[in-house]
């Protein structure tokens, strides 16, 4: 194993031991209130961005933001080959800032934060942030490695990216690939049958390559679990109906994290232990940002929070 690699793996367990865990976003989410919450956080990698932050969204994208920062630390000590490794893993970064440049139905923006950045984990985004039009995002990804999202709506380039993303991790990341049909899974039962809509063809594409021909052409929610394959159809297990995908969505999160800590445990340095570290950062920052809310909230949301975690 190379020095690059050795070096990669000690730091990637040195970030993955320094961040709150389940116990931190416990404690967070009991808070009576935001401002409570953030105090909760000053001791954890967290700090410096929360400190800053007015309002739950600014405090929730400090948490993103500190985790992509972390994500490009790690980046730094890694060879070449595992800089291309953690680029698909950020792939969700390089998403939210497309997104934040396109218009809700009712015309606002969708987000005013400043862009994510990148810095060598990004794919396209340089090409992307110059479009200046829906028709020219399009065209920018048609020509970078996210390929033609099938149309210019705001629905089908999100869309699209995220089923992209999907394909990319599991080709390029082995240790993720059963992660990644799980969120191919969770993505295509959420448009297809809770908001009623066809997958643009490419996104259809590739849902097809990672769930199977006959998983996505399902034609009720029921068909679709019962065509998926065992290494993508196991994200489903606890959501009999569309309305439970949430149970999904958090059974996605719990399966990375412990995933992602058995990596962490491997004792030998190299690729699966930085993707353990990445899975356990991203799900310790998914956590907090619901613990935020919970906070927020008053912590009326405490027994959700529970149930998420």
């Amino acid at each position: 194993m190379s020095s690059g690699w050795t070096a990669g793996s000690v730091r990637a367990k040195a970030l993955a031991g320094r961040h709150p865990g389940v116990g931190g976003a416990r404690e967070v989410a009991a808070c009576d209130t935001l401002d409570d919450a953030l105090r909760c956080l000053a001791a954890t990698p967290y700090a410096r961005g929360a400190r800053a932050a007015v309002g739950l969204p600014e405090a929730q994208r400090a948490v993103t933001a500190t985790l992509l920062w972390h994500l490009r630390m790690l980046a730094g000590w890694l060879p070449q080959g595992g800089v291309r490794l953690l680029v698909p893993l950020a792939a969700g970064f390089e998403i939210a800032n497309v997104a934040s440049r396109l218009a809700a139905p009712d015309g606002r923006r969708v987000d005013t934060l400043q862009p994510y950045r990148l810095g060598a984990l990004e794919t396209a985004w340089r090409g992307l942030e110059r479009a200046g039009t829906p028709a020219e995002l399009r065209a920018a990804l048609a020509a970078s490695p996210w390929g033609d999202p099938g149309d210019d709506t705001p629905w089908a380039l999100v869309t699209g990216m995220r089923m992209a993303a999907a394909r990319r991790t599991a080709i390029a990341v082995a240790p993720a690939h059963r992660w990644a049909r799980g969120r191919a899974a969770l993505l295509t039962a959420r448009e297809r049958f809770v908001y009623r809509r066809s997958l643009p063809e490419p996104a259809r594409r590739d849902a097809a390559r990672l769930l199977g021909a006959r998983a996505p052409a399902a034609a009720s929610y029921q068909e679709f679990r019962e065509r998926l394959p065992a290494t993508a159809g196991w994200v489903l297990a606890e959501a009999d109906e569309p309305g439970a995908l949430w149970k999904a969505e958090a059974h996605w999160w719990r399966t990375v994290q412990g995933d992602g800590a058995a990596m962490l445990r491997d004792g030998r340095c190299g690729p699966r232990v930085v993707v353990g570290a990445v899975a356990v950062l991203s799900v310790d920052a998914w956590r907090v940002r619901a613990a935020l809310e919970s906070a927020a909230r008053g912590g009326r949301h405490r027994e959700v929070f529970d149930a998420l975690v």
